[in-house]
């Protein structure tokens, strides 16, 4: 007689960003052998730290959302998101000032939102905020179930998914429309379809180019924002205790070389341990969260490396410009989450995705992060140095373009400064900045260019455009911000699950079926 197949299996789980935390801690839950490689010496990936005036400084994503998905992920081994962090609900949203002087806080009570706005712009104007949100809130939960938590759709499975009531509801959006487009005819107030175009970024997008349906983020917002103390990377340090706790391997300082297949399926890997030679590993499978371009890169696949489509690596989405600093604040109150805009918004995307270049007068995003509930937005000063995090948007680095001087960077980092002294905002700098640029990001995550949200989400296609879980070597599964569902801290702990359902299916440990769909979610609750 035959013997069966192990039910438990070893499992190779390549970066431990988000999503390769999530994947790992899944399959270490479910009873697999699970080894986590991780080039850097903490986890995290695009969720990092800087260290300024001997104190650490996010300097990656900020702000989590869509608690469930870790609240999920962690049920599944008897623990809670709060068991492993502490994590601090924020009441206000943003605060975001025009260089008219004008300034607006929005909230996650909405009632509280709606009389922000009708102050800031008049009653009409408030009347078509609720209107947005109550949109955003039936896109989101006709969205949630079918492209969040189920494998890369195509158009006539989406279609059938949706039935009559989701398309009408798509259709009354304008489904071929853009989100500035929706907004133009949504709100009057020219300040209002900045602040709420601003969601196409999220996503790595001009808000131009991508689609209306990006609107749900503002409804996902309203449903719970939180700051993690300890800051974002407390969530990658916890979710890297918890899987160690289970009985996952976590490897730091240990980069993958190679990726072994043989026969057009995954057999292990390749990695430096403490700086030695390269060690094999053998692998039943091998979760890869890493840019999709890495892939076709020379010296990480044995050949025949696979040819990655275009259109799941093009157009690239938006970098960045970043400084961490510490330093004092005088002159205007802070939120958290802070936004400056600057008068021209077309501008700014025109610049970096027609003519690849830093725009003149970018958005300032600026995170406080030492901003939590009073004296948050109504002190000018916290009476001491404080740690913040700027960004400016930038386009991502192109094949042969140079990376920008000494002398380009503090040219941008003096434009930025001054777009917050014109706003009242005066910062002295106890240390200088630590800056990043696009080349910089394109060095820390190979193959990704430094764009750091994979694939621009731009046109109504580009949902069906991502790479699903599955590559085309078998046994080997994509996660990240740069495959589906998308980009994010929540998306890409989709994509570490949505990537194990795929694994599981076809190593025959669960029952096939025509969709892989993850349990959880704000539309089950």
């Amino acid at each position: 007689m035959a013997s069966q197949p192990s039910l438990v299996k070893r499992v190779g789980v390549v970066g431990s960003g988000i999503a390769g935390l999530v994947a790992a801690y899944e399959l270490a839950a479910l009873g697999h052998q699970v080894m986590l490689f991780e080039q850097q010496p903490r986890p995290g990936g695009k969720v990092h730290q800087e260290s300024v005036a001997g104190q650490w400084i996010d300097s990656g994503p900020t702000v989590m959302t869509m608690r469930w998905v870790f609240d999920d992920l962690l049920g599944q081994s008897g623990h809670r998101l709060d068991d492993l962090m502490t994590l601090r609900p924020l009441d206000v949203l943003a605060r975001h000032h025009w260089p008219d002087g004008s300034q607006l806080d929005l909230f996650t009570d909405l009632d509280r939102s709606h009389q922000a706005v009708a102050e800031f712009a008049g009653p009409a104007e408030a009347a078509a905020f609720d209107q947005l949100m109550a949109q955003a809130r039936e896109v989101y939960h006709r969205l949630e179930p079918i492209y969040m938590r189920g494998q890369r759709p195509d158009l006539i499975g989406m279609t059938q998914q949706l039935g009559l009531s989701g398309l009408a509801l798509l259709t009354r959006l304008g489904p071929l429309q853009s989100l500035a487009r929706h907004l133009d005819r949504r709100f009057r107030d020219p300040r209002l379809r900045q602040l709420f175009a601003r969601y196409a970024t999220y996503c790595g997008g001009s808000p131009w180019l991508a689609p209306a349906t990006l609107m749900l983020i503002a409804y996902v917002e309203s449903r719970g924002v939180w700051a993690i103390e300890g800051g974002m990377q407390s969530l990658a340090t916890g979710l890297a205790r918890g899987f160690e706790e289970i009985g996952g391997q976590l490897l730091l300082q240990t980069p993958v070389t190679r990726l072994r297949h043989r026969s057009g399926q995954i057999i292990g890997l390749e990695a430096r341990i403490n700086g030695q030679d390269s060690q094999s590993f053998d692998f039943d499978a091998v979760v890869f969260n890493g840019d999709l371009r890495a892939l076709s890169q020379a010296g990480l696949l044995d050949e025949p490396r696979p040819t990655i489509p275009r259109q799941q690596t093009e157009p690239s989405s938006l970098s960045a410009m970043t400084w961490s600093a510490v330093g004092e604040v005088q002159g205007f109150g802070l939120h958290y989450h802070n936004v400056f805009f600057q008068p021209n918004y077309a501008e700014e995307f025109s610049s970096i995705f027609e003519q690849g270049r830093l725009p003149r007068e970018p958005t300032v995003y600026l995170c406080a992060q030492d901003r939590y509930g009073d004296p948050a937005g109504q002190s000018d000063s916290l009476g001491r140095p404080e740690r913040l995090f700027l960004l400016i948007n930038a386009p991502a680095s192109q094949p042969g373009q140079t990376a920008p001087s000494l002398q380009e960077i503090d040219q941008c980092q003096q434009r930025v400064f001054s777009r917050l002294a014109d706003a009242g905002l005066k910062i002295q700098l106890t240390e200088p900045a630590r800056v990043k640029t696009p080349a910089d990001f394109g060095r820390l995550f190979p193959g990704s260019r430094g764009a750091l949200y994979g694939r621009a989400p731009h046109g109504w296609m580009s949902v069906f455009h991502r790479a699903s879980s599955r590559s085309p070597i078998r046994h080997l599964y994509l996660a990240g911000g740069s495959v589906h569902p998308g980009a994010g801290v929540p998306m890409a702990g989709l994509s570490g699950r949505l990537a194990v359902a795929s694994l599981m299916e076809d190593l025959g440990l669960t029952r096939k079926s025509p969709r892989v769909v993850i349990s959880g979610g704000m539309s089950m609750a």
